[in-house]
């Protein structure tokens, strides 16, 4: 019966927005990690597998088959790995990205003829249906046979033919046994060369992909210490030079730090130059704050003289390497009244009425000393070529660590564009953002690029406040694009917590830092001399802050935390468990002044249980539940386990899921425990010994 005229007559087919093809039948309704749709990359490390999962699935009861394709930015062709499908029209898969760079991903899913036809015939017992499925399929293995000699292997064509032709005379023989035919049908080996060879003519793709950055390790886990260059001299009141700071390397590297923070190493402007502690009104000899940038001697691609010179920085870069650490310098994308910029480009800044320009304010503080850049200038494209020439300029120099200096006060679409290019040109390039500021904010300076983001760990202090924020960091979407650096302080920052100079303090808030974090950083030598003394009550300045003079440091002092950090770092160094972010899990104990919490390696070989007594002055106990079997570690009902305390050297025999914690703070603020799953006797824990 033919159709009827009106239906003939239609107007064309408008089809649905994205389809190509009415039998295009496959769905794919999700691909994770996605970062808002594919505007943005998601993030993993080079050599290192980046999982992806889609959701797929179509009509009826068809099969379908799942490719996760993935490339290098440079390549023309796609590399492909089939995904698994685990439960619930949910396919999984994985790819490891060589070398850090920027990539694309994708999935592609199409209903697979061949795959359907197969399962069907799994379930057949009948003998004639079984006969017409074979004569069925082996239609479908004469045209896989086609698409392999286009492909040129005729080999595997020739195959296919064959057992194509077999079958189907295998099946119109009535006197062929059922049960063997469907045997011969489902043969693996052949079935193998079939899959090679599928039929996408209406394979579903989302194009283009999406955005991936891959990064080296470092992005991923880093220990970082900030120290003034010019407050390393030896001598009290001469100012330091690169020279010293060399001299100091070995003792931040046997703390085991991998990242050497320096604040801005530029000459810095003599303008509206502040005094000790923020004084508006300077003295003979002060240096004033290093991110007032800018004087007679040069701007952001100068170096202040009485650091020393491009050579000894370079030196002292190379230095640093032969300790394994790296130089990260501060990127503060603004000027001092008497940087060149001002008089050589006075449309990058904004002009009052008076003539003069607006410094900048972050209310209630005042920065007389700095002048702001005008994203809205009309050379904004001049401007933006400067700015990045002065990271290509210190990449020149040796540098692949950038601290960018509250970078959401500048324009998001200068970041996006230069961050882009850099990494494009210098892929090992790592940007942490320093941006103390609301959360969605922080978040798209992530997504715009920056490798790693400074937190609000130094004001989450109760278990209530740590807990939900670290499971936030810990979970998607954020995961896939925002890697927290948590720092308990900075130079601008001395939390009423620490003001007290409590031993406990400083080191619990350490503890909870290295062990919560894969990279955490603290301003030192502030924080392992328990520097504690505000400028004021109630502020959070330091009293004779280091951003306004030269301090002179006894880093040799007997109660100095050096060594607790150092040991606190070398657990860090060698667990995997503590060296990533996600599978973060914290554990029910019946004291809210302690917090628990467990980490483990994405191979489930290494796990770090971390217990916290929150209260500095006095001890605290209660019931751990930690069952390592019901959490699939490696450990089987019933039997004992081995914690070993990597903080005090104790090891603990443990059994069941509840477990008895007490922590003194006046011997240990914590417990950081490694489970040993030797589980036969006291006597099997020998080789851990």
């Amino acid at each position: 019966m033919s159709a009827p005229a009106s239906l003939l007559s239609a107007q064309p087919l408008v089809r649905p927005i994205g389809l190509a093809d009415g039998r295009q039948r496959a769905v794919i309704d999700a691909v994770l990690p996605c970062v808002d749709n594919g505007r943005f990359a998601a993030k993993c490390v080079a050599g290192e597998p980046f999982a992806v999962e889609a959701h797929c699935f179509a009509e009826g009861h068809d099969m379908l088959r799942v490719m996760l394709h993935w490339q290098h930015e440079g390549e023309a062709t796609w590399t492909e790995v089939e995904m698994a499908l685990k439960w619930n029209d949910e396919w999984h898969a994985q790819f490891v990205p060589p070398v850090p760079g920027r990539y694309r991903y994708t999935v592609e899913a199409w209903v697979d003829a061949f795959e359907s036809w197969h399962h069907e015939l799994e379930r057949r017992v009948d003998a004639a249906d079984i006969r017409i499925a074979a004569r069925v399929g082996a239609a479908e293995i004469l045209a896989a046979a086609g698409r392999a000699r286009d492909a040129g292997q005729a080999q595997d064509a020739t195959r296919l033919q064959g057992w194509a032709i077999a079958l189907e005379a295998r099946a119109a023989d009535a006197g062929e046994d059922a049960a063997l035919l469907k045997a011969q049908a489902l043969d693996e080996g052949l079935s193998a060369i079939v899959r090679r060879y599928p039929d996408r003519r209406h394979a579903t793709a989302l194009k283009p992909g999406f955005p991936l950055v891959v990064d080296r390790p470092l992005a991923r886990y880093s220990t970082w210490y900030e120290l003034f260059p010019r407050s390393a001299s030896p001598e009290p009141g001469r100012h330091g030079t690169f020279a010293d700071v060399q001299a100091l390397l070995p003792g931040i590297a046997k703390m085991g730090f991998d990242v050497l923070y320096f604040p801005p190493i530029h000459p810095v402007g003599r303008m509206q130059r502040k005094g000790r502690n923020n004084a508006l009104v300077t003295e003979e000899g002060d240096v004033g704050s290093p991110w007032a940038i800018g004087a007679e001697e040069g701007g952001h691609d100068a170096i202040l003289p009485a650091l020393g010179t491009h050579e000894d920085f370079r030196a002292l870069v190379k230095a640093a390497r032969g300790h394994g650490l790296e130089i990260a310098l501060d990127i503060a994308f603004q000027c001092a009244p008497d940087h060149p910029w001002v008089k050589e480009h006075p449309a990058w800044f904004k002009w009052r009425p008076d003539g003069t320009v607006q410094y900048a304010e972050n209310p209630p503080k005042k920065y007389q000393d700095i002048y702001p850049f005008n994203f809205e200038s009309e050379d904004w494209e001049g401007m933006w070529l400067a700015l990045k020439g002065v990271l290509d300029h210190w990449i020149a120099q040796g540098v692949t660590v950038f601290r960018v200096d509250n970078p959401h006060t500048k324009a998001f679409p200068f970041w996006e564009w230069a961050i882009g290019e850099v990494k494009r040109s210098h892929p090992q390039v790592i940007f942490l953002a320093e941006a103390f500021t609301r959360p969605k904010v922080m978040h798209r300076l992530a997504k715009l690029g920056f490798s790693q983001s400074y937190t609000y760990f130094t004001w989450r202090n109760t278990k209530e406040e740590l807990v939900a924020y670290f499971t936030e960091l810990s979970s998607r979407p954020g995961l896939d694009y925002f890697r927290p650096n948590v720092w308990p302080n900075t130079p601008d920052i001395l939390h009423a917590q620490l003001q007290t100079g409590s031993d406990a303090m400083f080191r619990l808030r350490l503890v909870l830092a290295a062990m919560l974090s894969a990279s955490y950083g603290i301003y030192g030598p502030a924080y392992e001399l328990k520097e504690h003394l505000p400028r004021h009550e109630g502020s959070e300045e330091y009293l004779d802050s280091e951003k306004y003079q030269l301090r002179h440091w006894d880093r040799g002092r007997a109660d100095s935390l050096a060594p607790y950090i150092a040991h606190l770092n070398a657990i860090r160094r060698a667990h995997p468990a503590l060296q990533r972010n996600e599978g973060l899990v914290f554990l029910p104990i019946d004291n809210d002044q302690l917090i628990a919490w467990v980490k483990q390696s994405p191979d489930g070989q290494d796990v770090i249980v971390t217990v916290v007594n929150l209260d500095p002055h006095h001890a605290q106990w209660g019931w751990l539940q930690f069952d390592p079997a019901a959490m699939g570690f490696g450990v089987e009902p019933g039997q004992s386990f081995q914690m070993h305390d990597l903080l005090g050297g104790e090891r603990f025999m443990c059994q069941g899921a509840r477990h008895f914690i007490r922590l003194d703070p006046a011997v240990s603020v914590a417990h950081v425990m490694h489970l040993l799953r030797k589980t036969r006797s006291e006597r099997d824990f020998d080789y851990y010994q």
